[in-house]
């Protein structure tokens, strides 16, 4: 068999990638971060990389990315103005549906 082309080794090199990325942080920093800036900073990593990946799937996963950027932008504003998650989820099918039947 091929060895470019064995599934087990892409796994095992994916593995050991995967687990040097989690365990590196651990052992590098041992102690309690003190400075404000890149406490800050490790804070919104997890939002900002959230962000990252859904809004480009947002706007890309319906027919037309003007209606999926409509909903984007009623999401926005709906979870604004203090609506749960369902409510939003809701608004931003809704407007996909109408943007689509208007557009089409």
């Amino acid at each position: 068999m091929n060895q470019a082309h064995n599934i087990y080794i892409y796994l095992i090199v994916m593995a050991l990638v995967s687990f040097a990325i989690r365990v590196t942080p651990i052992t590098l920093l041992r102690r309690q971060i003190k400075s404000r800036f890149l406490r800050s900073f490790l804070y919104y990593v997890p939002y900002v990389t959230l962000a990252l990946m859904t809004v480009p799937a947002m706007v890309t996963a319906t027919r037309s990315p003007i209606s999926g950027a409509a909903a984007l932008i009623v999401g926005i504003i709906a979870s604004w103005l203090g609506s749960g998650l369902f409510p939003v989820a809701v608004l931003c099918c809704l407007t996909v549906f109408l943007t689509e039947l208007l557009i089409l």
